[in-house]
């Protein structure tokens, strides 16, 4: 038996032969399951039902569930929540933690410390959630204007987070603040990184970082949605009716991510924050892009960084105008900032290629 492997650790595990590169996917996948299995009374605690409603519904086969070795009945988080909503379609996971705080006066380490009691996180996991939490619980202290801030966790695939404050807006703040033209700017800005409100207390990074760092992240303010699927390496920008400013964060369970791989994608051998990674279809509403003042808004602030990714998936034309000012007039003035145009498609890729310096 190999030396990592532990009946203690993994004791539902059926013991297979694998060749030796599979072992670590194995073992990973092996953990993955291990830690979905609840017993029935933490299933009634995420149902919001008697044990006995479990029970009776797991008998009569309505409710998927599983035996060890000792014959203890345990479930599986994702089976358990898919079932019960069969049943009861209009079954919506309950709140595993609720708190409102004045902001007056607010910790946002205080915060991180009742939440993580309930999400009941571990490594890297653990790390995340404290990193994102913290950092969304800040930006409602130090820029929301507000007097209080909601908290809520809801456990369903993964653990949903919501963060709500009753402020004037962030999307609308940012307008303001950093005199910009509309609201779409303000989301704009937001998904470059390093942009702030308050240069002497902020590096502008969290909201940014935040982003990457777990599968779904959102912003909710001033009639918009501003939504980052990382699972789908896609961005999203719609409409919304909240008040103030509510971030949602979809935490893992479980990652092999680390901070310190996910920062190491944006910043130097120093740890300085250097790269972004802009989405140009993000900045107006359609797919072509033709003119400077277009143009114009996108690279402003990008002096900031030592290398941009513009990321052109989903934008069906370019014009001659836009590429001139972005790929000639603006790099030329920024030569300590690369540009590494990427996903275009042939079209676009033709009018890039065309307007760079020769």
């Amino acid at each position: 038996m190999p030396e990592w492997f532990s009946y203690n650790t993994y004791p539902y595990c059926e013991i297979i032969p694998v060749a030796a590169n599979f072992v670590a996917a194995e073992s990973h996948i092996a953990r993955a399951l291990i830690l979905d299995l609840i017993s029935i009374g933490k299933g009634a605690e995420l149902l919001g039902i008697p044990v006995h409603t479990v029970r009776r519904l797991a008998d009569s086969g309505i409710l998927r569930s599983h035996h060890t070795e000792g014959g203890h009945r345990r479930f599986r988080r994702g089976e358990l929540r898919d079932d019960y909503r069969a049943y009861d379609p209009e079954w919506e996971p309950r709140a595993t933690f609720d708190a409102v705080y004045p902001l007056n006066g607010l910790a946002e380490d205080a915060v991180w410390r009742e939440l993580d009691q309930a999400v009941n996180l571990s490594g890297n996991a653990r790390r995340i959630a404290g990193y994102t939490v913290t950092e969304m619980v800040n930006n409602a202290i130090d820029h929301s204007e507000g007097t209080e801030v909601r908290v809520t966790s809801r456990d369903g695939d993964r653990i949903t987070v919501s963060i709500a404050d009753d402020g004037v807006g962030v999307f609308e703040n940012m307008r303001r603040k950093l005199d910009l033209p509309d609201l779409f700017a303000s989301i704009q800005e937001l998904s470059k990184g390093r942009r702030t409100t308050d240069p002497s207390r902020h590096s502008g990074e969290g909201i940014f970082f935040s982003s990457k760092a777990v599968p779904r992240f959102s912003i909710e303010a001033n009639g918009l949605i501003w939504t980052v699927d990382n699972d789908l390496d896609d961005i999203a920008v719609g409409t919304s009716d909240v008040q103030g400013t509510r971030v949602r964060l979809d935490l893992e369970r479980d990652t092999d991510l680390t901070l310190r791989e996910l920062f190491g994608r944006f910043t130097d051998d120093d740890g300085a924050f250097t790269r972004s990674r802009p989405v140009v279809k993000l900045f107006e509403l359609g797919t072509e892009f033709i003119s400077r003042s277009e143009a114009k808004r996108l690279t402003a602030g990008l002096e900031r960084f030592t290398e941009v990714e513009l990321d052109f998936r989903g934008v069906d034309v370019v014009g001659q105008g836009f590429v001139d000012e972005v790929f000639r007039v603006w790099a030329g003035e920024n030569p300590g900032t690369a540009l590494l145009p990427t996903r275009m498609n042939d079209a676009v890729e033709f009018m890039v290629r065309r307007g760079l310096p020769r």
